[in-house]
């Protein structure tokens, strides 16, 4: 099982993706992009680390912290949760 899918599972994504879809502000990511970019940003607040931890397969760390740091400034975290 990769660290994306133990991040967020099948499942779970089937939930999450409209919802994020439905507040997110079109942009620079990807579609096919979010939900590996969204995992990273999950693990990153689950484990309490650095953005430098985050493993490989989630992708570009910097791609991870951009997108965090803009949705917040934006309020769709606020907006999501």
């Amino acid at each position: 099982m990769s660290t994306m899918q133990s991040v967020i599972s099948d499942d779970a994504w089937q939930v999450w993706e409209p919802l994020i879809e439905a507040v997110r502000p079109k942009g620079k990511t990807p579609p096919r992009d979010l939900r590996r970019t969204i995992s990273a940003i999950f693990w990153r607040h689950q484990n309490g680390s650095k953005w430098r931890s985050v493993p490989s397969d989630l992708g570009p760390r910097w791609t991870a912290a951009q997108l965090f740091l803009r949705w917040t400034k934006l309020g769709v975290w606020q907006t999501l949760f």
